[in-house]
């Protein structure tokens, strides 16, 4: 039968696989989405939440269409816009607008070579945490007691970054954090489950499962993934031990756009010098 020849059987496993890895990301931040709110009701309001999700889309789709004359996938946005309406703390609708839409409008306009160098909802929840904290504040909530719904999302988070093969940058990070903590805790005094604290909450479950490994503004190789991931908890740790509230979404600001740009300067640089070999072998 048709459907039995091999090329087709494998163009059918690729097409599920993709198809699969697609999804992973999306159905685990609503699980997160829904496992907190029940839990602790992290979020400002439903409203607010859904607010943020729709200007994030909403931008996508403009923005796509009329960058690239066609309409863009929109699992980032759902994404960037879920990490917003989670993230930030503000009473008002605007802020929720604002930011989604500095999110979505980072990936088209900082870009280098073709490629964007923030995570997007890194750049838009750590601009406005730095320039409005008058009217928004970022979520501080930890999980408490209740350890087993972060036991739950680890699982379901972990599998999900094995399935698309970035569990590497989530496991470099969580224990430079553990090391760094300890580091922190015999500078100040302060007692090391205090330092090791703040991993237990919401915001970091979004932080290391998306922000940190989002595929589109991590260096290529795995040595890099985990040297930027390592420096991400390296400058987070500078930046608590000089009380910087939001020290893990400035760390990543930093690091990442610095480590993006060297990557790409490196691949342009090395693809310049493959095409002088090339010409020197042909003359």
């Amino acid at each position: 039968m048709a459907c039995d020849h091999p090329i087709l059987r494998r163009a059918t496993t690729v097409w599920k696989s993709g198809l699969q890895s697609r999804y992973l990301s999306p159905a685990l931040i609503t699980c997160i989405l829904i496992g907190a709110q029940v839990s602790f009701g992290i979020l400002e309001s439903l409203a607010q939440t859904l607010t943020a999700i729709s200007s994030s889309v909403l931008a996508e789709l403009v923005l796509g269409r009329l960058t690239w004359g066609a309409w863009p996938g929109l699992v980032s946005a759902y994404i960037t816009g879920i990490s917003v309406g989670i993230l930030i703390r503000s009473p008002l609708f605007w802020p929720y607008v604002l930011c989604s839409a500095l999110s979505i409008v980072s990936k088209y306009a900082l870009r280098w070579r073709g490629k964007h160098l923030w995570n997007p909802s890194n750049f838009g929840v750590s601009a406005m945490l730095f320039l409005g904290p008058e009217a928004v504040a970022g979520l501080s909530i930890q999980w408490g007691n209740t350890l087993w719904t972060m036991g739950i999302i680890w699982i379901l988070g972990s599998a999900a970054l094995w399935q698309l093969r970035r569990f590497h940058i989530c496991a470099v990070y969580v224990l430079s954090f553990f090391a760094f903590a300890l580091i922190r805790s015999l500078w100040t005094g302060q007692a090391y489950i205090t330092s090791l604290a703040p991993i237990t909450g919401s915001m970091y479950q979004l932080f290391i499962f998306f922000m940190i490994t989002d595929p589109k503004t991590t260096v290529p190789t795995y040595k890099g993934q985990c040297l930027t991931a390592f420096l991400v908890a390296f400058v987070e740790m500078i930046l608590r031990l000089k009380e910087a509230i939001y020290a893990p979404f400035y760390a990543l600001f930093i690091v990442g756009p610095v480590a993006n740009a060297f990557a790409i300067w490196r691949e342009a640089k090395g693809s310049a010098s493959a095409a002088v070999h090339e010409h020197r072998e042909m003359q």
